[in-house]
Parts: C-alpha cells; structure tokens; sequence
C-alpha cells in the first residue's frame, strides 16, 4: 500500500496572515524596544540608509534559515540594525520573485500606524519614518505556492534619528 503525504501550499494571503500572528506574539513577548540606552549612537554613515530626499529601499528575502531584510546601503548584511533619518521613506520590497513578506513593527512603530507592512515581490510599501527611537522588528517572507513550513521569520532593529542627528 502506497500512503501519499498531505502537503498543504501556502498563499501570500495565507502566509502573510501566519506571519503576522506570529510577529504580533514575538512582539507582544518583547516588551522592550532596543537594550541600548543611546540608540542613536549606534549610528554613522556606514549604517545610515536614504535621507529626506532618498528613499531607503530594503529587501525583504526568504532565507535557507529563516528571513531576512536587508537595507540598501553598501556592505549590508541581512537583519543587521540599520539608521534613517525621521522623514525617511523607507520602502519594503523583495526582489526574490515570487514572495511575499510581512513586517511587524508590534505596538510601537515608527512610522505613525501600528499596523503590519506587507508586500512582496510585485507590491512593494513603502512608509515614512516620523518618531525617533529605537524599533525591533519581525520580519516574515514566504515563496507564493510553496509546500508548508517555506515560510521563514527573522528579527532586527531599526533606529529612527532625530533630524537633528549627525
């Protein structure tokens, strides 16, 4: 007798609704925005992404161990904290074809709604910076039609600096 498994594929709808119910329990079990007492000095031009005039691209990719955002600045590494400027557009996309992503901010983001940034890799999003500080995020991509459990989660942190920063 010959048993066939029941694989069970996976929407951008449906994966980015998994991902967020996963993100808002992360978020909600992380009550502390960032350990670090002066966020903004973790941040220099090295790891400062786009300005007022140019947009901060980042590109939200499934990984073989999970997910991973990556901003557009020379020698990024995925989940690596990264700086913007407050009235930074920070745009959320993926040039992973075939994927959707979801961002998790959790109660306090930066960018004046609490709710989650989805996309992928035909819709990108994209939102302004407006409150300085510290943000830890989850970040969630899936590949469209993929059998269950290719969906991968990450962390990282984002610092928004003051205008008047460096």
């Amino acid at each position: 007798m010959i048993q066939r498994g029941n694989f069970i594929r996976c929407s951008v709808t449906a994966c980015s609704a998994l991902l967020l119910s996963y993100g808002m329990a992360q978020a909600q079990n992380d009550k502390y925005a960032c350990s670090e007492p002066n966020p903004q000095s973790l941040c220099n031009a090295s790891n400062t992404c786009g300005s007022a005039s140019t947009p901060c691209a980042v590109d939200v990719k499934r990984t073989d161990y999970g997910a991973s955002s990556t901003p557009s600045i020379p020698n990024a590494k995925g989940n690596d904290t990264f700086c913007v400027k407050d009235g930074t557009t920070i745009i959320w996309k993926s040039t992973q074809k075939n994927t959707g992503f979801l961002i998790d901010f959790g109660p306090s983001t930066p960018f004046g709604s609490d709710d989650a940034i989805s996309g992928g890799a035909k819709r990108p999003a994209s939102v302004v910076a407006k409150k300085a500080g510290c943000y830890k995020f989850s970040v969630g991509a899936c590949i469209s039609g993929a059998i269950q459990g290719m969906c991968g989660s990450g962390q990282a942190e984002a610092v928004v600096m003051s205008a008047g920063s460096p």
